[in-house]
């Protein structure tokens, strides 16, 4: 088999930068002694709620333990660094972390257990309820006692519910409540007590079920159970909303949610404050309910920003560590260096200026290939417009104006009632003509721009869909460039489009702020969301390309049944 000069060459440095490491003695002990106190205390931290302390200190145990090759301890302190990351929102992050948990894992034990039911946690958080079915099921495999396996069963049961297969998660709670060491842990019943009860209800057994959660309810009430009843109350809230055709009663499904936004408030629940919140929105059409939107939308904007910070702290903590121990082993190797000879030395050298000069070389292909795929995507662009543009045409006036042509061929136009007819449908044929024609002509760029955008956005109100724009007056648009004035409205244009094709919003907010030099614009409905990976097959590809094309960003966030939300900042 033939080899490349690049192989040769790649060989060449190998053999360079071979060199004898010299081994020093450690302290064993003493390292002992340093991983175990670092791991206490982060336990110490995790129980005081410092959870960036505790991250590190976890993080910098398992390190310390990486070296003395204590897989138990290791695994450990990953675990704990997963269930950190997952109470601050993190659930990607997690499972990396998890990930790598699993080579250290010797047996099926207790840690086998933690690893696949935090696997399932996440994965039910990312509605990605097979996978998280599949983790509860082995980490059911490593339960020793029935007792122990009531959690993971009520956890599948819960996905169950989540994916509509009510009668297998019907099946599973019932056989939970039937045990006898259940009336022992009288926390755990209640909770199963609520779940069978809310799986009745979602079936369309409503009586059996309002009982079972009631029942459920008035258990935690008499044992103390505050945050437990935050999912009852959410569960009563739902079965009072207007959804449901057997006995709607929106007064007494805003009490329950009120109940438990207060509950969640007091806990720090974001998630359930949002989730009480979206009940209290849904059931009043008064002046609350603008009131109730806007409290949404800042929580979620908190949470949203508030996870973030932990995403990249986290992150931030593993690449720090990380830094340190490439740096401690640099300066070790540097000492070995010192030793080499000055003829090694100087073949270095000349290895570093073959390496930059080939650096340099790969560094004007990738210009000129991104430069290229730039143009590409240009005139994919441009094509893609002109695309969207005829299928509007073909769908939505072709068909609307060839059954026009055969009703005037067809029907006696001496009739006034049919003259009347033929002309709302030349009405309706010319109304769609000059929404086509208004979402593809020249925008108005002049003083009256942001009246026109806020104009446009406002045009997408229907009785399905309430469409609030804050701030669009706050940003100086003279002081935005014409181009990107177009791109922003087309971009908007689009992601409404989307959203009225795609997402059965009730609730769409639009935000815009400017810091003087950036341009913030910040999209959220309430809608069915998508996974993430499917963002893209959405048809938003082409915005992606307008915001690269003037130096802006925009950043995509959805799951399903959780809404969707852009992000876009650009320059002015």
């Amino acid at each position: 088999m033939l080899r490349s000069p690049f192989f040769y060459f790649l060989i060449f440095l190998f053999l360079l930068s071979c060199k004898k490491q010299i081994i020093k003695p450690f302290n064993k002990t003493a390292i002992i002694k340093e991983a175990v106190n670092l791991q206490e205390k982060g336990i110490t931290n995790f129980q005081n709620k410092k959870f960036n302390s505790a991250f590190y200190n976890f993080n910098k145990s398992k390190i310390t333990f990486e070296t003395l090759k204590d897989s138990g301890n290791i695994v450990y302190n990953l675990i704990q660094m997963a269930n950190i990351q997952q109470i601050n929102g993190d659930y990607y992050g997690s499972k990396e972390t998890l990930t790598e948990a699993l080579p250290y894992l010797k047996q099926k034990d207790v840690y086998s257990a933690a690893i696949n039911n935090l696997f399932g946690i996440a994965d039910k958080e990312l509605s990605l309820y097979n996978d998280a079915i599949f983790y509860y099921q082995e980490a059911l495999k490593d339960c020793t006692d029935e007792a122990s396996k009531q959690s993971p069963l009520n956890n599948i049961a819960v996905v169950y519910i989540h994916q509509k297969k009510y009668d297998k998660a019907i099946l599973i709670l019932e056989s939970i409540i039937n045990e006898k060491s259940l009336n022992t842990d009288l926390t755990r019943k209640a909770r199963v007590l609520d779940n069978l009860g809310f799986a009745y209800f979602k079936k369309g057994i409503h009586d059996k079920g309002l009982l079972l959660m009631q029942n459920s309810f008035n258990l935690r009430n008499k044992i103390d159970d505050a945050y437990g009843n935050i999912e009852g109350n959410l569960h009563l809230a739902e079965f009072y909303s207007k959804p449901n055709p057997q006995k709607p009663n929106p007064q007494q499904s805003n009490q329950y949610a009120q109940s438990a936004y207060e509950i969640a408030t007091r806990f720090n629940s974001v998630d359930e404050r949002l989730k009480a919140l979206s009940f209290l929105i849904s059931n009043d059409s008064g002046n609350k309910n603008a009131q109730y939107a806007q409290k949404y939308i800042t929580i979620n904007d908190s949470i949203i920003k508030i996870r973030n910070n932990f995403k990249n702290k986290f992150a931030k903590i593993k690449y720090d560590s990380k830094k340190e121990k490439d740096e401690n082993q640099k300066l070790r190797l540097q000492k070995v260096e010192n030793e080499l000879s000055l003829q090694e030395a100087k073949y270095q050298k000349i290895v570093a200026g073959i390496g930059i000069i080939f650096l340099i070389i790969v560094i004007v292909i990738l210009i000129r290939y991104y430069r290229n795929k730039n143009r590409i995507e240009k005139i994919k662009t441009a094509y893609d417009t002109e695309t969207r543009i005829a299928k509007d045409i073909h769908d939505e006036l072709a068909n609307d104006v060839f059954h026009a042509m055969t009703f005037t061929q067809t029907q006696p136009l001496e009739s006034d009632s049919i003259k009347e007819t033929l002309v709302q449908k030349l009405d309706n044929i010319y109304s769609r003509v000059r929404r086509i024609s208004k979402e593809n002509n020249t925008i108005d760029i002049t003083a009256n721009y942001s009246a026109g955008l806020k104009e446009m956005l406002s045009t997408y109100n229907s009785n399905n869909t309430n469409v609030i724009i804050n701030n669009v007056e706050k940003v100086n648009w003279e002081l935005v460039d014409a181009i990107k004035k177009v791109t922003i409205h087309r971009i908007l244009q689009e992601l409404m489009v989307n959203m009225t094709k795609h997402s059965n919003a009730s609730l769409v907010v639009v935000k815009f702020d400017s810091n003087g030099k950036i341009v913030f614009i910040d999209y959220t409905d309430n809608g069915k969301g998508c996974k993430k990976e499917e963002i893209i097959k959405n048809g938003l590809q082409n915005m992606e390309n307008r915001i690269l094309a003037i130096k802006g960003t925009i950043t995509f966030d959805s799951e399903p049944d959780k809404g969707f939300k852009v992000k876009i900042t650009l320059p002015k």
